[in-house]
């Protein structure tokens, strides 16, 4: 079972559903196993390294990759998110997407079901992104041109690659202080499930 997700109140009439605010700590994770995980650079270790990002923030940026593998995107603080996620303004939402087509590497079967409601969270949020980066699963896969020009006419870069590379360049970018937001597939199918209000049941007269 999950945790009951909250939702922003300004972005309820939107497919995605708000995981967590990065500035709270969150008990609900688990690990990925090292061997079959991809790591990544993150500002953590960054110090560390004999090569140093010169245009990066000096402040970490909230949301950060660490790895990524058929179980997941871990994230540096170790939750990790087995489905499709949206890495934005230093929080990851929920992303609702049509499961069976995640795993699909033909392009009108992967899209199938999409729609601009997909991407209704970056009509509400202000400021909007200047680039998205569309992680499209495990493989490269080019959307449907109406998803660029819809994004186009939002004022958002739309940037499509597999979603390791994804993971990696917003990391890159984040560091670097840009207005950059991340819509990444999971490499295997995963639904999200909604919690179920147990205690409203319970109450006398429900």
């Amino acid at each position: 079972m999950f945790p009951r997700l909250l939702l922003s109140q300004s972005l309820r009439p939107t497919t995605a559903r708000l995981l967590f605010n990065r500035t709270r700590h969150s008990t609900y994770c688990r690990s990925l196993s090292p061997v079959a995980a991809q790591n990544f650079h993150t500002s953590r270790v960054a110090h560390d390294s004999s090569f140093t990002n010169l245009l990066a923030d000096d402040n970490p940026p909230a949301v950060q990759v660490s790895s990524i593998s058929d179980a997941g995107i871990q994230l540096a603080d170790g939750l990790v998110i087995p489905g499709a996620c949206v890495f934005l303004e230093g929080k990851v939402f929920l992303w609702d997407v049509p499961e069976s087509t995640v795993a699909s590497k033909i392009r009108e079967e992967r899209w199938k079901g999409w729609g601009t409601e997909r991407f209704q969270l970056f009509e509400v949020v202000t400021p909007r992104p200047e680039i998205l980066l569309l992680g499209t699963g495990k493989t490269l896969v080019q959307p449907p041109p109406f998803m660029r020009d819809h994004l186009n006419g939002l004022g958002i870069q739309l940037d499509v690659m597999d979603t390791r590379n994804a993971c990696s360049t917003y990391n890159l970018l984040a560091e670097e202080g840009r207005r950059v937001a991340a819509a990444l597939l999971p490499f295997k199918p995963f639904k999200w499930q909604k919690a179920t209000d147990t205690g409203a049941k319970n109450q006398p007269g429900s």
